[in-house]
């Protein structure tokens, strides 16, 4: 039985509708985050919380939700917009908290700063988020945000602003942040792909 058919027909509608919402938000963007961006990290948080048997429901409304407040996406407008579209939605509130909470620790700024997804299904929506940053996904989203911030793609150091120096400032970490099982394999594998690209385009940016 897959993870979806053990939805209420309710959960099924409330779901279609919050697709439905973050799909016109987001179909605009072009650095990454957009609203293919957000289909992939809920199928992959579905798996996931399969694998991990935890709520359905709540990973998939979470994955849905989780960068509808994003600044970096959406811009300087007053967020709030998660919270308001739920509340409009006449779910309870305990289930509003917990998506807010699993979306205000999600990022990898929050966890240097010190917070942590207390529940499962918070680590598992993190864990998805960061699988779409890995592979060769995560190799093209990296240059379309790059490109989104007028960045370079290389200036000749780990330790500059460039899409490069962002793979090892960031992206490399990710397996070792994973918070699952399943997600550190399939965190790693992606790692390997990601390391094979910088070998080669290292040796084609020297030349060789």
């Amino acid at each position: 039985m897959s993870i979806r058919s053990r939805l209420s027909s309710d959960q099924k509608t409330l779901l279609q509708k919050t697709e439905t919402y973050v799909e016109k938000l987001l179909h605009d963007d072009t650095s990454g985050h957009d609203y293919f961006h957000i289909l992939r990290v809920r199928k992959t948080a579905e798996s996931i919380a399969q694998k991990e048997k935890a709520d359905a429901f709540l990973v998939q409304m979470a994955a849905l939700l989780h960068d509808v407040d994003d600044p970096k996406i959406l811009g300087d407008a007053p967020g709030g917009r998660a919270e308001a579209f739920l509340q409009n939605l006449s779910v309870p509130e305990s289930f509003v908290s917990q998506v807010l909470d699993i979306i205000a620790n999600l990022s990898f700024t929050s966890q240097m700063n010190g917070a942590r997804e207390g529940s499962l299904e918070g680590q598992i929506v993190q864990d998805a988020d960061r699988l779409d940053a890995l592979g060769a996904v995560g190799i093209a989203r990296t240059f379309a945000y790059g490109g989104s911030r007028h960045r370079p793609i290389y200036s000749g150091s780990a330790d500059d602003d460039s899409s490069i120096a962002h793979f090892y400032q960031k992206l490399l970490r990710l397996p070792e942040l994973m918070n699952t099982k399943t997600a550190t394999r399939l965190a790693r594998r992606r790692r390997r792909l990601m390391l094979g690209f910088l070998k080669a385009f290292h040796q084609e940016w020297e030349g060789r």
